[in-house]
């Protein structure tokens, strides 16, 4: 496809394959947008304090301080302790 250009090198505008190709960025410029909004979908509904930290008080805030407590408990296990002496 022979795209038309102007006096200075630029794609002629006025030109109708200019015009598909605008058309199929915004397509895709779109489809990427909402692609990329489902997927940090769940992290948005998450309540957030103020101070913009989770909200412990909801379900989902109780779960994930109920996963960083496991953690933070597996962090300090005797074979844990044992792997960091003899790093």
């Amino acid at each position: 496809m022979a795209v038309k250009t102007t006096a200075s090198g630029k794609m002629d505008k006025r030109t109708k394959e200019y015009k598909e190709l605008k058309e199929r960025l915004a397509k895709a410029r779109a489809a990427k947008a909402k692609s990329t909004a489902k997927a940090s979908a769940p992290n948005s509904k998450l309540k957030k304090t103020a101070s913009g930290k989770v909200d412990k008080r909801t379900k989902e805030g109780k779960a994930i301080a109920e996963r960083m407590a496991k953690a933070r408990k597996a962090k300090n296990s005797l074979v844990n302790r044992l792997k960091r002496l003899f790093r």
